[in-house]
Parts: structure tokens; C-alpha cells; sequence
């Protein structure tokens, strides 16, 4: 499985000297769940009054309904590659400009496995459905062409990169991206020039840049290191898989507040996790529940809530 993460994410690096990164009481919808999110039921968990959802959400909700659809998936099935065992039947999402989503689910209920189809993990077979992004099949790119448009994978847990920097890393990386876009690539102290302002928005050490990639980091720098990724690829989509796992509550202060920083705008945001308190730092706009490999209840932040008293069941 390493080996399957270093080729997934260093593909172009291994075969021409590039890199890619693969690739985030109320009882009445705030917006049509069937129009927006393929069918799927909307409800929301009865722990606040509408009047207080609506005047917290609004201008949320109201920016989202604007932006163009970044991400459509429409009936996604897949299956393990290797074994032809079926993990995800049928999974419907749309991700507009400007929105954040949240996926919650029971361990084996298909989450992660979502996130690395979308990418092209080749551990994983699409065996029905669809997935578009900008407009484009996804499924008809390459993985490191998927990140080359903008498609960022944040991985649950980052491997370790011997013998690469970070400042070599990031500044292919980065390259990659510009070179996709027709902008001029930079060269190093240019690229430090454009680097330098977004560690200290994200509040890192610049000694990151001098180590090599993810060796000897701790699980909270491992997951910093993830988030300055995002923020030098600037990907309009970024999936973020349980960037909160692992982290003390002051990393994940930390993390969370990078994350809204990068977020803000037209930017798309896909979010899994198990738990309430990293979607308490960073607001969705809906928290989908998956179950056997489908998304089977879709609403807002009440759901999390709900979830975090009386689990799982309490949602039947």
C-alpha cells in the first residue's frame, strides 16, 4: 500500500522529473437535497431551530447556489482491484464553487476508498457510474493529470519521502501546476520568493522547507506539511482525509485555521472524518453520512451533532 501511495503521488517525478500530488431543529432543506445532491434525502437533525440554522447559514448557502458545479458524481460503484470486492454502490455528490461538504461514516463504509477513486488509486476498479470535474471525466484522465487540473488528496496518513526535500518537492509540484495553467515555471528563489508568504499565513516554521519530505515528522507536522502542499498546488478541489486524525487539540487549531484560510473563495472542500470537533473549526455546508459504500442521508452541521450523542444508531 506504501508503495502503491509513492507511485500514486510521485508518478510523474518517477517517469519524467515531474511530480503530482493526488490528488476536503431542522426538519426543511435550506435548499432542494433532490435538485442538488442527486436524490439523496435531506435531513437534519432536530438539535437547533430553523430561524437559528438559517441566520447562521444564509450567506453560506447563498454563495454556494452561485458557483458552477467543480465535482459531479453520479452512481459510483467500484471495486478492489485485486480481489473484485465491491466497496463503493453507487455514490452520488455534487460539489459546487465555494461549498464545503463533510463525509461521516463508520469505519469500512467506503469513505477513504471514495476519496482514492477520485484520484485513480490503482488499487481500485470504477466498475459503473460517473465522476466529473470542471466538466472533464475524471475517469478518463491520468492521476497526475488530475492534479495537474486541480484535484488535491490530502492522505490519512502522509508517507515518508527519503532523500527528496521539501523545497524540490513543492517547487515541482508547484511547476507542474503552473505549466498545466501556460504560466512561466519558477525558478528557486523565485519559488521562494512565491513560498515564503504562505508559511507564514499558515503559521509554519520555514526549517520545514530544509527536511525531506514527511522524514522524522510527527503526525501533526506531517499533516502541516499536507496543508502547505494544498496551499502551493492552489487546487480548486482539495479532499482532505481525516487531516484531524492524530492531531493534539492545538494542532488541530492550527490546521483547521489553515484550512480556512485556503478554502475561502470559489475553492471546493471535501472533508472526511469521524468526528464533530474538526467540522466545529471548519463549517460545512452539508455533512453527508455514507453507509455501505452510499451516501445515504444528507443535511447540515445538526447531523454531526447527532452523531457525536447518540452515534450511528441514532440516525436510523
Amino acid at each position: 500500500d506504501v508503495l502503491l501511495e509513492v507511485i500514486l503521488t510521485m508518478s510523474a517525478a518517477i517517469m519524467s522529473q515531474t511530480v503530482s500530488v493526488s490528488v476536503a431543529s431542522v426538519s426543511t432543506p435550506l435548499l432542494s437535497s433532490k435538485r442538488r445532491h442527486g436524490g439523496v434525502a435531506f435531513k437534519a437533525a432536530a438539535t437547533r431551530p430553523l430561524k437559528a440554522v438559517v441566520r447562521a447559514r444564509v450567506s453560506q448557502t447563498t454563495r454556494a447556489a452561485k458557483g458552477d458545479v467543480l465535482l459531479e458524481v453520479k452512481d459510483l460503484t467500484a471495486k478492489v482491484a485485486e480481489t473484485g470486492e465491491s466497496i463503493l454502490n453507487g455514490v452520488t455528490l455534487t460539489i459546487r464553487e465555494g461549498e464545503t461538504h463533510a463525509i461521516m461514516g463508520k469505519n469500512g463504509s467506503g469513505k477513504s476508498t471514495f476519496t482514492k477513486v477520485l484520484v485513480g488509486h490503482p488499487s481500485y476498479e470504477v466498475t459503473g457510474g460517473t465522476a466529473f470535474f470542471k466538466g472533464q471525466d475524471l475517469f478518463a484522465m491520468a492521476p497526475e493529470e488530475r492534479a495537474r487540473c486541480g484535484l488535491f488528496l490530502s492522505f490519512q496518513s502522509p508517507i515518508e519521502v527519503p532523500g527528496v526535500s521539501n523545497t524540490d518537492f513543492l517547487r515541482m509540484m508547484c511547476n507542474e501546476r503552473r505549466k498545466h495553467k501556460g504560466e512561466v515555471e519558477l525558478d528557486p528563489l523565485e519559488f521562494y520568493g512565491f513560498l515564503s508568504p504562505k508559511l507564514e499565513q499558515l503559521n509554519m516554521d520555514p526549517s520545514f522547507l530544509a527536511r525531506n519530505v514527511n522524514e522524522g515528522f510527527s503526525g501533526g507536522e506531517k499533516k502541516r506539511n499536507e496543508i502547505l502542499q494544498l496551499a502551493v498546488m492552489e487546487s480548486e478541489m482539495s479532499i482532505l482525509d481525516e487531516i484531524d486524525s492524530g492531531l493534539d487539540v492545538d494542532a488541530l487549531r492550527d490546521v483547521a485555521s489553515a484550512v480556512n484560510l485556503l478554502k475561502e473563495g470559489d475553492k471546493g472542500l471535501l472533508l472526511i472524518t469521524h468526528y464533530q470537533r474538526l467540522l466545529d473549526m471548519v463549517t460545512p455546508d452539508y455533512v453527508h453520512v455514507m453507509q455501505k459504500g452510499k451516501i445515504v442521508q444528507t443535511g447540515d452541521i445538526s447531523i454531526a451533532a447527532q452523531l457525536e450523542e447518540g452515534g450511528f444508531a441514532s440516525l436510523a
